[in-house]
C-alpha cells in the first residue's frame, strides 16, 4: 500500500503541468551533459533508447552512462535542441542538466544508547532491544554508500568476525582500480565501484568516515590525537560494505555519477543506501524531484525495497532550508551529543580562564606570558575599524600584532571572511595566535592548522575584554584542546542543521523535514592514511578524525536502519522510516 500511494505521488508530480516542464531548452550555444530520465527499468524501453541515440536525419548520440536496474535512461553530451527533442519523447519523463553536488561535510553510538536507557528518548523500534544498534556476525546486511570512496587497509573495516561468505542475492564486484586491487573486498568489504578517479580508493576521507560510522568494525583506544579516545564502532557494526565512489576528492558529485551508483546498488543487492550531498542551493517549488538525482535514485531503490538515508543539509537555521526532502527518503539533521572539545584562554595576572572550542595543538607556553591585543587596537592605517575587530585581509598592523595573540571578533556573514582568512591575516602579521568570538557563525570545533585557534562565545568574550580593557600589559595563552565529557544540554539541533518544512511538494502535500536528528557534531570515525592536512606538525597522519555535518548525522541511522532490517526482516522502507 504504501509503494501504491508513493507511485501515486510521484504521478501526480508528472502530471500536473505546472510541476513538470519537459523542455530543456538552454541559452548555451555549445552542448553539455544532460540526464534523460524514463522511469523505471523495463527491457522494452531498450529500443526506445536506441531510437532516440541513433535519431533519423541527426548525429548518432554516444550515450556516457545508462540505467537499466532500477531505472531506465541515459546521460548523454546533447545541444539545447536535441535535449528539448529528446524530452519530447512519450516515453522520457524527464530532461535535465547534470549538475554537480555537494558532499554536506566512537562516543556518538554510546551517547545515543545512553539516550535509551535513561528513558530521554524513544527506543527504535520496540522490538529490537535488546542489542540496540548492532547487527549479528552472521548478517547478510549490506549497507551502500554513495561518497568519495573508501581506506580499505583501516581498522574498522578489519573482517574478522564477519561470515565471509556474500549474502543471499548479492550481485556486486569489487572494481579494481589505482592502488585499489580487488582483494581490498575482504569480506567486510564486499563490493566497490567507481565513477570517477578511475579508483574506490578515498582520497578525501568523507567516504571513509561515513562508512566506519555507520558499519565500521569496533576499534579499542581510538582517537584524534587523544582526544576523543574510546572504542570506535559502527551502528551496526557486522553489517557489510559496499561502496560506490561517486564523489571527487574535492566532495563534488555529478547527478549522472550518482544514479549510475543507485543503479548499480539496486542491481547489485543492497538493503540500505547512506548518501550525503545536496546541490548548492535549496530548489524553489518546482518539479524538482524530477530532475534531482538522489530523489530519483532513491525512488526507484524505494520501490525494491531498499531503504535511503540521505543528509539534510548543513546551510541551517533558516526556515524551509532542508535539502533531500522527497517523502520516500529518511531525511536526517544533525545534533551534538555530550561532549565537546574546549582549547581555554588563560589570563595573565590571576585574570582567570575563557571558555573556547576548537581542535588545536599550539605550541606556546602554557602559562600567560603572551601579550594580547585585539584586532581594532591594531588596525592597519587605511583599514577600518570593523575590518580590523574582525580581522579581515590586509587590516592590521604588523607592528601591533607581531609576537601576540590577537582578539577577532565576527561581525556579520561575509562569505569571504572565515576563520581561514582571518587566521592567516593575523599569522601573516606576526601574531603568535587568534581568539575568535563568533556568536554567528556558530562554528563547531575542527582542526584548522598548526596556527594556534579557539573560538569563545560573546558571553565569554565579556570576561576577555574586560581584562583587556582594564590591565595595563595584557598577557595570555592558549591551551591544548582537551576533551570534556557529560557536556548538557545534549542532544540538541545543531545550528548548521537545515530546518524544515519542504518547499518541493504540492500544496496540498503537507511533510514535515528532517525526519529524524542524529550525531552530527564533532563525530570520531576511521580516516584515510595520508591524509597531511588533518596532521599537526611533527605527528603521523590520523586513522581517525573528528568531522561534523548531516553528512555525518546520516550514516548514523543508515547503521540504525540496519539494525532494525536485521531484527525485523519484513520491515518495509516505509515500516522502518516509521520505527526510526
Amino acid at each position: 500500500m504504501a509503494l501504491n500511494c508513493l507511485s501515486l505521488l510521484l504521478i501526480t508530480l508528472m502530471m500536473n503541468p505546472s510541476l513538470i516542464t519537459k523542455s530543456a531548452a538552454s541559452s548555451a550555444a555549445a552542448d553539455k551533459v544532460y540526464i534523460v530520465y524514463m522511469g523505471s527499468a523495463n527491457p522494452a524501453k531498450e529500443s526506445a533508447i536506441n531510437s532516440m541515440l541513433k535519431r533519423d536525419g541527426g548525429r548518432a548520440i554516444d550515450p556516457l552512462r545508462t540505467y537499466r536496474h532500477g531505472l531506465s535512461g541515459f546521460s548523454a553530451r546533447l545541444s539545447p535542441e536535441e535535449a528539448a527533442a529528446i524530452a519530447d519523447h512519450p516515453h522520457v519523463i524527464s530532461v535535465f542538466p547534470d549538475e554537480s553536488y555537494k558532499l554536506l561535510t566512537s562516543r556518538s553510538w554510546d551517547f545515543l544508547q545512553e539516550l535509551t536507557e535513561s528513558n530521554d528518548v524513544v527506543p527504535l523500534a520496540g522490538p529490537i532491544r535488546p542489542g540496540f544498534c548492532t547487527s549479528s556476525p552472521s548478517s547478510g546486511l549490506v549497507i551502500g554508500f554513495i561518497d568519495t570512496g573508501i581506506w580499505p587497509e583501516s581498522e574498522s573495516f578489519k573482517s574478522e568476525g564477519t561470515n565471509s561468505n556474500p549474502p543471499r542475492g548479492w550481485n556486486g564486484t569489487c572494481m579494481a582500480g589505482a592502488d585499489f586491487e580487488s582483494t581490498a573486498c575482504n569480506g567486510k568489504i564486499i563490493g566497490a565501484r567507481h565513477y570517477v578517479t578511475g579508483t574506490a580508493r578515498d582520497w578525501a576521507g568523507h567516504g571513509t568516515h561515513v562508512a566506519s560510522t555507520a558499519a565500521g568494525a569496533a576499534v579499542g583506544k581510538a582517537s584524534y590525537y587523544d582526544l576523543a579516545t574510546g572504542t570506535a564502532r559502527g551502528g551496526s557494526e557486522f553489517a557489510r560494505i559496499a561502496v560506490y565512489k561517486a564523489c571527487n576528492d574535492r566532495l563534488r558529485c555529478k547527478g549522472s555519477h550518482m544514479l549510475s551508483a543507485f543503479d548499480d546498488a539496486i542491481g547489485d543487492g543492497v538493503h540500505d543506501i547512506s548518501v550525503s550531498s545536496a546541490p548548492d542551493e535549496v530548489p524553489s517549488r518546482s518539479p524538482y524531484f524530477l530532475r534531482d538525482p538522489v530523489a530519483i535514485g532513491a525512488f526507484h531503490a524505494v520501490e525494491r525495497g531498499i531503504t535511503v538515508v540521505a543528509g539534510a543539509g548543513n546551510t541551517g537555521p533558516d526556515p524551509a532550508s532542508v535539502f533531500n526532502d522527497a517523502p520516500w527518503i529518511i531525511t536526517v539533521g544533525a545534533s551534538t551529543i555530550d561532549r565537546v572539545f574546549r582549547a581555554d584562554v588563560v589570563l595573565g595576572g590571576g585574570g582567570g580562564v575563557v571558555k573556547g572550542e576548537w581542535l588545536t595543538f599550539p605550541d606556546l607556553d602554557r602559562s600567560p606570558i603572551h601579550p594580547l591585543t585585539d584586532g581594532s587596537t591594531a588596525k592597519e592605517g587605511n583599514a577600518s575599524y570593523l575590518a580590523a575587530s574582525d580581522c579581515q585581509q590586509d587590516s592590521l598592523k604588523r607592528e601591533k600584532t607581531e609576537g601576540k595573540i590577537v582578539i577577532c571578533e565576527v561581525k556579520g556573514k561575509d562569505p569571504t571572511i572565515n576563520l581561514l582568512t582571518q587566521a592567516n591575516e593575523v599569522q601573516g602579521k606576526g601574531g603568535l595566535g587568534m581568539i575568535l568570538v563568533d556568536d554567528v557563525t556558530r562554528r563547531v570545533a575542527e582542526y584548522s592548522g598548526d596556527f594556534p585557534v579557539t573560538v569563545v562565545s560573546s558571553r565569554e568574550a565579556v570576561k576577555l575584554k574586560s581584562y583587556l580593557n582594564i590591565t595595563v600589559d595584557p598577557l595570555a595563552t592558549i591551551l591544548p584542546t582537551v576533551t570534556v565529557g557529560n557536556y548538557r544540554p545534549a542532544p540538541q539541533v545543531s545550528y548548521f542543521s537545515t530546518r524544515g518544512p519542504s518547499v518541493n511538494l504540492p500544496n496540498i502535500i503537507k511533510v514535515v523535514q528532517p525526519d529524524v536528528i542524529a550525531p552530527g557534531v564533532s563525530i570520531l570515525a576511521a580516516w584515510i592514511g595520508d591524509d597531511s592536512e588533518s596532521t599537526p606538525k611533527g605527528r603521523k597522519p590520523p586513522s581517525f578524525n573528528i568531522i561534523s555535518g548531516t553528512s555525518v548525522s546520516c550514516p548514523h541511522v543508515a547503521g540504525a536502519v540496519a539494525a532494525i532490517k536485521n531484527a525485523q526482516p519484513s520491515f518495509s522502507p516505509f515500516a522502518i522510516k516509521s520505527a526510526s
